[in-house]
């Protein structure tokens, strides 16, 4: 008889933020193993954690998150990750909303779901946009701060610096010395 487990995947997107309270809840849900780590959402890229739990999790396993935004931000990265469980012989479980993917109700609702949480990131972002754009025409916002010295990366190139050089002593990337040196009006 194979033995069936219950994985926990934690995740928050800054190192300032805990997975704490999602590694109590997980554990409380009967989680044995519970893997956490600091990453972004946004993609799959540099999540290891998660990469050991798909390479781990085996047939009649389940992948247990607290929330569904816990594994990506992007309803068709998601999808992507229930199907590679699916091709494994595992489901996902979901806590808050309750979700399991190991019927055909729970793969619809977890399809709904994702969507809706797509679409609400997609009305932050225009909510932020608005915000911003009313501050800039009031004169409020004005932006990131320079941190790099524009006229400095510029003396250097009339000097005869290359662009690698100039990053260099400048302490910044190359792709920033090519803008200013384009906003200059310098090649």
């Amino acid at each position: 008889m194979t033995v069936k487990h219950l994985i926990g995947y934690a995740r928050v997107s800054t190192s300032d933020q805990d997975t704490s309270i999602q590694q109590a809840k997980l554990k409380a849900a009967g989680c044995a193993t519970v893997r956490a780590e600091k990453a972004s959402g946004r993609s799959r890229d540099g999540r290891s954690e998660l990469e050991a739990v798909l390479d781990f999790i085996r047939p009649g396993d389940t992948l247990v998150v607290v929330k569904l935004d816990r594994l990506g931000r992007s309803t068709r990265d998601v999808l992507n990750l229930v199907h590679e469980l699916e091709q494994k012989g595992a489901s996902l479980r979901v806590l808050e909303p309750e979700i399991d993917t190991s019927g055909p109700m729970g793969k619809m609702i977890l399809t709904v779901l994702g969507m809706v949480a797509e679409m609400e990131v997609g009305f932050i972002r225009e909510r932020q946009r608005a915000g911003i754009d009313a501050a800039k025409a009031e004169g409020a916002y004005k932006g990131r701060p320079v941190t790099i010295d524009h006229d400095k990366i510029v003396e250097l190139r009339r000097e005869g610096k290359g662009a690698t050089d100039i990053a260099r002593i400048v302490g910044c990337g190359r792709g920033n010395v090519y803008k200013v040196l384009k906003a200059a009006g310098i090649d």
